[in-house]
């Protein structure tokens, strides 16, 4: 049984019960070690096989898991965050379908909800933003056109924008081409819920002076709204003159 687990977003804590009983009964673990905090490897058990993702090739990690599986052991596949969300999971996956591999998935805590956190920030305010838009810049990865920064901009909504740091100066540029204000609120959040946590706020207009020489250049989110820094409306599922099916209005 091949195991894909969420590690979540760097703390070792931020893993799901279930994600750590599985690390810890596995034979084998293959782990994004570009990004998977090492620390979690901690728990695995005396003599478990241990893997580096970041230099394998697909090809050599079904090959792992086609050994173990031939071994009858049981593999722990680990991804940063949650593996749903730029996890290249589904390649795995078809590919352990193909070989008649079982294997589930163990979600995982996103960086962008870590960030969320780091951020002491409620994404989606009434009257402010009902909408996050989880979204990257276009890279080596293509995106579609209408997927593109300039095209979701003109929603205004709440925007995490993974895997972009790098290109800082062009995401902001497209923010604003699409519609954003240039005094619109940005926050960077580097390693959210890491020791080493960083975080950098500013506008659209100066966020790429204020990050310059703050050693941002990867494992950092981007989140763009008005949600950062705004008034808003007050929720209504509080609201005393408000009934729903567990209260009554008290006036």
């Amino acid at each position: 049984m091949v195991h894909i687990v969420g590690a979540g977003p760097g703390d070792p804590e931020l893993i799901t019960v279930k994600g750590k009983r599985y690390l810890q009964e596995a034979d084998v673990v293959i782990y994004a070690g570009s990004l998977v905090n090492p620390a979690l490897l901690d728990v695995c058990r005396d003599g478990a096989e241990i893997y580096n993702s970041a230099a394998m090739t697909l090809d050599e990690v079904i090959a792992v898991v086609e050994q173990s599986e031939k071994s009858g052991k049981m593999t722990v596949r680990l991804h940063t965050g949650d593996p749903s969300v730029y996890g290249a999971i589904q390649e795995q996956m078809d590919a352990f379908r193909k070989r008649n591999i079982a294997f589930d998935i163990v979600p995982g805590v996103s960086s962008c909800f870590a960030t969320a956190a780091a951020l002491q920030q409620e994404y989606t305010l009434p009257g402010i933003s009902q909408t996050v838009i989880i979204t990257r810049n276009e890279g080596r990865t293509p995106v579609p056109e209408r997927e593109k920064l300039r095209s979701l901009a003109a929603h205004q909504s709440t925007m995490c924008i993974y895997l972009s740091i790098a290109m800082l100066d062009q995401v902001v540029a497209e923010l604003i081409a699409g519609g954003y204000a240039p005094e619109t609120p940005i926050a960077i959040v580097q390693k959210a819920s890491w020791p080493e946590q960083k975080i950098v706020r500013g506008t659209l207009a100066t966020i790429v002076e204020k990050t310059r020489n703050q050693g941002i250049d990867r494992t950092a989110m981007i989140v763009v709204s008005r949600c950062l820094g705004a008034d808003y409306e007050l929720s209504r599922l509080y609201a005393p003159e408000f009934s729903h099916g567990f209260r009554k209005a008290s006036r």
